[in-house]
């Protein structure tokens, strides 16, 4: 059951993985006229998943066909769409998160595009104020523990950042590398949202000085340290809000409970919002602003959770009932402003690894 709830989560969670305005923006595109027979392509990272009858549904209603161009991480997919601007690989981009969208932004490849079903998304939700980017989902970065492992114990779990650098917490957090992880990126910017900037690397020395244990991925951490997932040592690590609904999920035998549970606690962790967007040089724009349309439908919007193991944009969705009773988003994300990630994201990754691991 761990290594079949190991390669789904792999793919769905990773990634699960900010800005400045031109001075003469485009103005939102309206709604063009329906267009049918032609295939939209549609670049992503590869975490990206919907199931297949939601899909199929799209195409057989619109006429579209749809292929999908799997590009790497984030970064890595967003990279060579700026590489290729003018001449886009793809008509729409799925996947820029919170951590990239300013650089997403400035780099002026995406058309604006306001759709109706902006409606129904918070907005809180909404970062770019001229539409280039769509929000299509949320997926909330935290500390998960191994609920077993505390009660054997007898210890306390943590309840807030700062328990994780007390001596009775010393060994036993797994984390992922920000430079090399989406999910250890927003756990560092959420220390960075938590202590501010002249506090965040203290933080993090203590954390060092207490034994915190670095993955590259967050596979590693979960699916090779974190005890309740594997035969590792760590009972705490850096996952999703949304982790215990997995496990139930996946789970061969339904538990009562959840294995793990999250820490919920104001500015313990950070919200990875996710966009999509129409690239500028689209030969099929009609086609991609109904992918847009369907990307923030209910079908889609519901088909979420249990594909990518987020939360969807869509107040109107309805959450699975795995949602529901074993997961919860952040009430209180850690909050830093998308422009000030893109000038210093760079910097704050060096002085961690300067810090952490040299």
């Amino acid at each position: 059951m761990k290594r079949l709830l190991a390669l789904f989560l792999s793919l769905a969670m990773l990634s699960l993985a900010a800005c400045s305005e031109d001075s003469t923006p485009k103005a939102p595109q309206k709604a063009q006229s329906r267009g049918t027979g032609a295939t939209l392509t549609v670049m992503t990272h590869d975490s990206f998943n919907m199931s297949e009858a939601v899909l199929d549904g799209f195409q057989q209603q619109t006429g579209i066909t749809v292929k999908f161009l799997k590009s790497g991480s984030t970064g890595a997919a967003l990279n060579q769409a700026i590489l290729a601007k003018g001449n886009p690989l793809a008509d729409v981009f799925v996947g820029v998160d919170t951590t990239f969208l300013s650089r997403a932004i400035d780099a002026d490849i995406f058309i604006p595009f306001e759709s109706a079903g902006l409606r129904n998304i918070p907005k809180t939700l909404r970062q770019d104020k001229k539409f280039r980017l769509t929000p299509i989902s949320f997926g909330d970065v935290c500390l998960n523990y191994d609920k077993k492992w505390f009660l054997d114990k007898g210890l306390t779990p943590p309840a807030s950042l700062e328990d994780l650098i007390l001596p009775q917490y010393k060994d036993l957090l797994v984390v992922e590398n920000p430079a090399t992880s989406s999910p250890g990126l927003s756990f560092l910017l959420a220390t960075v949202a938590h202590f501010g900037e002249d506090g965040y690397i203290g933080y993090w020395k203590a954390l060092a000085e207490n034994g915190v244990k670095i993955t590259d991925s967050w596979k590693k951490a979960y699916w090779g340290e974190f005890s309740a997932a594997s035969d590792g040592t760590r009972p705490i690590v850096v996952s999703y809000a949304s982790s215990p609904a997995a496990e139930v999920h996946f789970a061969e035998e339904k538990p009562h409970d959840a294995p793990t549970a999250a820490v919920l606690t104001p500015g313990s962790g950070f919200r990875q919002v996710e966009f999509a967007g129409i690239l500028d040089g689209t030969k099929h724009l009609a086609e991609a602003q109904q992918f847009i349309d369907f990307l923030l439908s209910k079908s889609f919007q519901e088909d979420i959770p249990l594909q990518m193991w987020v939360y969807p944009a869509s107040t109107e969705a309805i959450l699975p009932d795995e949602f529901s009773k074993y997961a919860q988003p952040l009430r209180e994300p850690a909050n830093l402003d998308p422009q000030k990630i893109a000038q210093k994201r760079e910097k704050w990754i060096e002085m961690w690894t300067a810090t952490v691991l040299r």
